[in-house]
């Protein structure tokens, strides 16, 4: 079944990384942070409201519509004045209109179908000259193969049936872009990427993680028995590895408002 985002028992599974070095330095490339507002929209375990702070973000405000991910990104981040937590949705974040510099909604929005609600949202939140930064997968991203780096392919080969409930719920670049611009946002560019996720010092780190299901929301589809299976797949493929460094591919928009 899929994940349950307000069930406790999940409220730690998007914290429990930080964002690697290689992001920092792509967004900090792509947009200036330093002195600026920004909000994280569906920010989950806050792994990235830490990043944009470490970009050097004035103030950073959280928002999530799950109260159970909020309290677990309020551990993850601890207590700081530069840091505030907002439970709404992506569409209805309750915050004014031209507040933040700078708007990330990463991996929202595989989980929304109103993708110009989201948009004009942010759009409506932003000041005039701001960015919106979006990053998810494309059908395209999520079809490809598994390796020692690319760990979540390996999903989709043992259980193809479940392909096709990624691919559902994930957005085509020219729908994404579209809606963008029908949000109002311009000077729209896209860049696709490998993001480092985490180092594994060896295969059993990565099968343990699978199977606590951290991070993946794709692996609450899986019974437990299922989740077995999973790994005993990934351990054929991996037999012999030592640290695995694990990568996701990624596609990314920036637009201006």
């Amino acid at each position: 079944m899929p994940m349950d985002f307000h069930d406790p028992r999940n409220q730690s599974s998007y914290t429990t990384r930080v964002a690697d070095a290689s992001w920092l330095e792509l967004i900090a490339k792509q947009v200036e942070l330093k002195g600026k507002r920004a909000a994280d929209i569906g920010c989950g375990g806050g792994i990235y409201t830490k990043a944009l702070l470490a970009l050097g973000a004035e103030h950073v405000i959280g928002v999530d519509y799950s109260a159970e991910m909020l309290q677990g990104a309020k551990q993850n981040v601890g207590e700081t004045q530069e840091v505030e937590w907002i439970q709404g949705a992506a569409d209805r974040t309750t915050l004014p209109s031209e507040h933040v510099d700078v708007v990330l909604e990463r991996a929202l929005i595989h989980h929304l179908t109103d993708l110009q609600g989201c948009f004009r949202e942010g759009h409506r939140i932003l000041k005039a000259g701001g960015m919106l930064i979006v990053q998810d997968r494309t059908p395209e991203d999520s079809v490809l193969p598994g390796s020692d780096t690319h760990i979540r392919g390996y999903i989709f080969e043992k259980f193809p049936g479940l392909m096709e409930t990624e691919k559902s719920r994930r957005h085509h670049s020219e729908t994404v872009t579209e809606a963008l611009r029908e949000s109002g946002f311009c000077d729209i560019r896209e860049l696709k990427w490998w993001e480092p996720r985490k180092v594994h010092p060896d295969p059993e780190a990565l099968f343990e993680d699978v199977r606590r299901r951290t991070g993946r929301s794709i692996l609450h589809e899986l019974s437990d028995g299922e989740l077995d299976e999973l790994i005993a797949y990934m351990q054929s493929k991996l037999q012999g590895s030592g640290p695995i460094a694990e990568k996701d591919p990624w596609t990314i928009w920036f637009a201006k408002r």
